[in-house]
């Protein structure tokens, strides 16, 4: 399953092998907890499946996006029409083979692959009880407004642009491997990657050169070598993407630094990590979701201009806050917009924690006791 993951959508083996196909699993074994319990979940009633759920899911996490949407619909007794991106199918199409193999009745799990307009004729398929996306912002508007009216259920869970914030009494190693952890894994393609840091000015240029070191050190190239650090972007659509967001950085004045220690290899899409320092809070890398290992980097001087700064945003998925004073964490945790908060630490899952965010980047919760509330007539 590892290989496939990373065949199909150029991740760091290390990663599909580390992180998704073991939190895949995760999924499904908490959610199968449920499964008998689901009367105490919802003060001793009996729950009542919504029906049939139309799921689609993006192209970063295929398999791991597959289990957060199929394992709770399943334990609450829906049935599922799950679309994987057009770009990465492989995986779903592993696991429909895996749900035969372990003797899943017919029709209860259903893979349908395609692009948008098999996206649009599951939305808008009147035997469609509920429908779960997970994807930009731009195509979750028009989800939503196709669904309006028809009285289907629905979850979003949307683009980000999430924070980083560290302060100078931070252990500023740390926090860097935070960063780290936070923008480039899995290329940057993550919803809720830290792509905007926010660093005091007191500790802004020690930061700064503490990342370029680190930075400098990651490795990019073939994606099925476990000394890999940074894999391949999934597509040339996406490539482009990234090279204008990065173009336009330049444009309008911050300072572009690129990692140079790998020779990128000649065939497939390559993204160096790269981050924008001098960036101000207009500027468009520090705005608009890249989706890509590109970092803007920006500072404060105290922890209400920090907090002001990281809300200024229409997204609302996530935010990271370093500091070794715990009255701090929880003061400036409090008053972040955002659906998911970690605290000296950045990217850590867990199936019984609920994810999902605020404002544009969605509604509804994957995962949890809340993430069951979406599959279930209580």
């Amino acid at each position: 399953m590892a290989v496939l993951e990373t065949i199909d959508g150029g991740k760091p083996i290390r990663e599909s092998r580390d992180v998704d196909i073991p939190l895949a699993a995760a999924h499904f074994f908490y959610h199968a907890g449920w499964a008998d319990k689901l009367r105490f979940a919802f003060a001793g009633r009996e729950p009542q499946p919504v029906g049939v759920c139309g799921q689609i899911i993006p192209w970063n996490f295929p398999l791991m996006m597959a289990a957060w949407k199929l394992a709770p619909a399943l334990a609450c007794g829906n049935t599922c029409v799950l679309k994987p991106a057009e770009t990465t199918p492989l995986t779903a199409l592993r696991l429909a083979e895996i749900c035969r193999e372990v003797g899943l009745p017919p029709g209860v799990v259903n893979i349908v692959t395609g692009d948008g307009r098999t996206g649009a004729a599951i939305v808008n398929h009147p035997d469609i009880d509920k429908i779960a996306f997970t994807g930009s912002t731009e195509v979750g508007k028009k989800i939503a407004a196709s669904v309006a009216g028809t009285g289907k259920r629905l979850t979003l869970e949307l683009g980000g642009k999430s924070p980083n914030i560290i302060f100078e009494d931070a252990s500023l190693d740390q926090a860097v491997e935070g960063i780290v952890e936070g923008i480039y894994f899995n290329q940057g393609h993550v919803c809720c990657a830290g792509s905007r840091l926010f660093v005091q000015e007191s500790v802004l240029d020690e930061v700064v050169a503490k990342l370029k070191v680190r930075m400098a050190s990651l490795r990019v190239g073939d994606p099925l070598d476990k000394n890999t650090d940074v894999g391949a972007i999934n597509s040339r659509a996406q490539l482009d993407t990234i090279t204008r967001y990065i173009d336009q950085g330049r444009t309008e004045g911050a300072t572009f630094h690129e990692s140079n220690g790998s020779v990128l290899p000649e065939a497939g899409y390559w993204c160096r990590p790269s981050f924008f320092s001098g960036v101000q809070p207009s500027d468009t890398v520090a705005r608009e979701e890249i989706f890509g290992p590109v970092l803007a980097v920006l500072s404060f001087r105290t922890p209400e201009e920090a907090i002001t700064r990281a809300n200024n945003t229409p997204y609302g998925l996530a935010a990271g806050v370093w500091t070794d004073k715990g009255s701090k964490i929880f003061e400036i945790a409090s008053k972040l917009k955002a659906g998911v908060v970690w605290l000296n630490t950045y990217n850590k899952f867990d199936p019984a924690s609920p994810f999902g965010g605020f404002k544009e980047s969605g509604f509804g919760r994957e995962g949890g006791l809340q993430g069951l509330r979406g599959y279930v007539k209580a």
